[in-house]
């Protein structure tokens, strides 16, 4: 069966105040279609990167990656953002929502773009506002939602299209224990219940507790791969 990931060699590097940071060091490792992943490590180690790489949001200055067997070398930038839309959902640090869009409008960018007409597109927003704790929140935009709102939103946007691969970049940060033990039920749930991939980066045991891989990440390099074992 085609690996959801696969990574080559991967390398980037990045150049501060004169110094040369290894953001990927020869970087290998397949993802299997369906799994739930934790990629953890310090600040500054490569996680985000490889996110970034894996989603075809940078491009790495050597190696492969090939997401669903597709190798993004191979892709112009037209070719990533129509595999990205048709194929991986994101939750970033930052949210990155669209600060003039409601809550529920910007669940919804994902499927408009898609070509979901607008009584399923209203159907699936509302659904996700639910599922993320955010009934009759829909109608406000970004800025008059906290910061664990607006988290809970991009989660939202991220999955409500039940994309093959979920790319999440601490997407616990800002969230209260009890919201974010039900962020990551739900990821568990379309994790098993839909065969959905997950890489999530994360410091945070909770999403230890859910995943069932651990990949740990140093100066751009892995050096810790192995199975989590829960009871």
């Amino acid at each position: 069966m085609t690996n959801a990931v696969h990574c080559h060699q991967l390398c980037r590097k990045f150049h501060q105040g004169g110094q040369t940071i290894h953001g990927l060091d020869h970087v290998d490792f397949d993802v299997a279609a369906g799994e739930f992943i934790c990629l953890t490590g310090p600040s500054g180690s490569g996680k985000t990167t490889l996110l970034n790489a894996i989603g075809g949001l940078d491009r790495p200055d050597s190696g492969d990656i090939a997401v669903g067997g597709v190798s993004l070398n191979t892709l112009d930038q037209g070719a990533l953002a129509d595999l990205r839309l048709a194929h991986i959902g994101f939750v970033f640090q930052s949210y990155n929502l669209i600060p003039v869009l409601s809550a529920r409008e910007n669940i919804e960018f994902i499927l408009l773009m898609q070509g979901v007409d607008a009584t399923e597109r209203h159907r699936l927003a509302d659904d996700m506002l639910r599922e993320v704790g955010l009934e009759g929140l829909g109608s406000r935009r970004p800025s008059e939602l906290s910061g664990g709102q607006q988290q809970r939103v991009a989660v939202a946007r991220a999955i409500v299209s039940r994309p093959t691969l979920v790319l999440a970049d601490e997407p616990t940060a800002n969230l209260d224990s009890h919201t974010a033990e039900q962020l990551m039920a739900l990821f568990a749930e379309l994790n098993l219940r839909h065969g959905t991939t997950f890489i999530v980066a994360s410091h945070d045991p909770r999403v230890q507790h859910f995943a069932r891989r651990l990949i740990r990440m140093q100066d751009g390099k892995i050096i810790e791969d192995h199975p989590l074992a829960h009871d």
